[in-house]
């Protein structure tokens, strides 16, 4: 039998799947990646077909085995990351899915989230998960599915359902049903967690009518859970780690001392600032949330949530046509001396942090005759600086201060001319490190640390390659008249959200 001496992880985001394997030194042996549809039966809904989600797990898997010339007897183990508080409810006598999985960006709750702020919940709901009322995460697309699925609420009290975030599903699937669990850092982004004492809260539970028969064990993000089984890639195979997407990109780009933060730009943006043994309370916001549990004790995040990133520029690819690749958006962009005087305001989905307005809704300002196809795209780019500028700005006043360099990853984290905007816009360095996709290599790692090949903080080094640095370089005066222009175009935006 081959050593032990390799990782698959896989890494479920909102648009694709990747499985990726590497070697006992932390190198990338190979990838396979598959895409997975998203469907919009109406308009604020976004859907996703879990059995479809399964596939690409699983063709994924053993296409980067077959690819590698592996055996699955070569894995030491498995790791999961995955898009965060999408739903989905299913049987446990079949595994089979009541209902389509609801992606994290739908709106579908907006009026639950609403009645609930009305009825005075969202201190407690803040003060015990730390995070805000709002149809992103994934309490009340459950409540939904309760009640709009014919019996699926008599069926969760009668222990025939089970409810589980991506990462539960996937692990279900993979230990053939013999495993209902998740991690620390996903069950806190449920709106049921007690991110204090580490537990599902019965008071939310009550509040959201949630029966606790269907929810998950929460286990550590480097721990046993379970065994993939023999018959999905020819060999038992542990799985050791699990994280959702954005704290496992904390974990892989080696942010573990506090005032430590990371951005990855996908879908949508998210950045994390480690805030150490404390969960800060924003007023700010943003979100406090578990950055990861290691042997039992919990380290927390500041998070600020945006949107749509990486969303904005697909769209204007497949929507408008401006460009028939994304990689086009660096030349586009640079080739314009100026803006123009052109602002995009992204909020297709609404607004999250530090605004979380849900009714507001995308806004194009300072259009004139002189505007071109390429003033879009730049703005496109423009906005994902200028919603980090917002978080940060707010994390600096939750922590005291904010980050003193950013750590970057994730698709966009290519685009050399909107890393340095970014570094421009925010007037700190901006790191990106050889590797961008940092969350299947945080995944890697806590699989690993559970397998002992890895040690955590000092593998995540050598992970890393040759970073890049990008250092501010924009005027001062210049830089405020952009941010001026951002801020005239939110208000407006906000505004409207606030009229609907």
């Amino acid at each position: 039998m081959a050593a032990r001496r390799h990782i698959l992880a896989i890494d479920q985001g909102t648009t694709s799947t990747r499985s990726i394997i590497y070697d006992a030194d932390g190198r990338t042996v190979v990838s396979a990646q598959a895409e997975l549809a998203q469907y919009y039966p109406h308009e604020g809904w976004v859907e996703q077909d879990g059995e479809e989600l399964w596939r690409t797990v699983a063709d994924t898997m053993r296409a980067a085995l077959a690819r590698a010339g592996l055996a699955a007897s070569a894995l030491a183990a498995i790791g999961i990351t995955n898009q965060r508080e999408t739903t989905l409810l299913w049987e446990r006598s079949t595994g089979q899915l009541l209902h389509r999985a609801i992606v994290w960006q739908d709106r579908r709750t907006a009026a639950l989230c609403d009645a609930l702020k009305a009825a005075g919940h969202e201190r407690t709901v803040q003060a015990t998960t730390g995070l805000v009322l709002d149809p992103y995460f994934s309490a009340t697309k459950l409540a939904w599915l309760l009640d709009a699925v014919p019996g699926a609420r008599a069926r969760a009290e009668a222990r025939e359902l089970a409810f589980g975030t991506v990462d539960s599903f996937i692990l279900w699937r993979l230990t053939g049903g013999r495993v209902h669990a998740t991690d620390a850092t996903n069950a806190s982004r449920t709106l049921l967690f007690d991110i204090r004492g580490q537990d599902w809260s019965p008071e939310l539970l009550a509040l959201f009518g949630i029966p606790r028969a269907l929810l998950p064990e929460v286990r550590d993000s480097a721990a046993p859970f379970g065994e993939c089984e023999a018959e999905l890639l020819g060999a038992v195979v542990p799985i050791g780690g699990i994280a959702g997407d954005q704290q496992a990109a904390l974990v892989g780009q080696g942010c573990f001392r506090a005032g430590e933060a990371k951005a990855t730009y996908g879908t949508g943006c998210f950045m994390l600032l480690n805030t150490g043994e404390t969960a800060v309370a924003s007023r700010a916001g943003l979100l406090a949330t578990t950055a990861y549990r290691l042997e039992g004790r919990p380290t927390y995040a500041l998070e600020g949530s945006i949107f749509a990133a990486g969303a904005t520029i697909r769209w204007m690819r497949d929507g408008l046509g401006l460009f028939a690749d994304s990689s086009a958006t660096e030349a586009i962009a640079a080739a314009l001396p100026d803006n123009g005087g052109v602002y995009l305001v992204p909020a297709f989905v609404g607004l999250g942090a530090p605004h979380w307005q849900p009714a507001a809704r995308g806004l194009i300002t300072g259009l004139s005759f002189g505007a071109s196809a390429a003033h879009l795209v730049r703005a496109a780019l423009e906005s994902v600086a200028y919603q980090t500028y917002d978080l940060i700005e707010a994390m600096g006043r939750d922590a005291g201060q904010g980050p003193a360099s950013l750590r970057i990853d994730g698709g966009m984290a290519a685009n050399g001319w909107l890393c340095q905007f970014l570094a421009d816009m925010l007037e700190i360095p901006i790191e990106r490190p050889e590797a961008i996709e940092a969350t299947a290599v945080g995944a890697a790692i806590l699989a690993a640390m559970t397998a002992g090949l890895w040690q955590g903080p000092e593998s995540v080094e050598r992970l890393h390659g040759t970073v890049t640095r990008f250092e501010p370089r924009l005027a001062s005066s210049e830089r405020e008249m952009l941010i001026a222009g951002w801020r005239d175009a939110l208000a407006r935006t906000l505004a409207n959200g606030a009229t609907d």
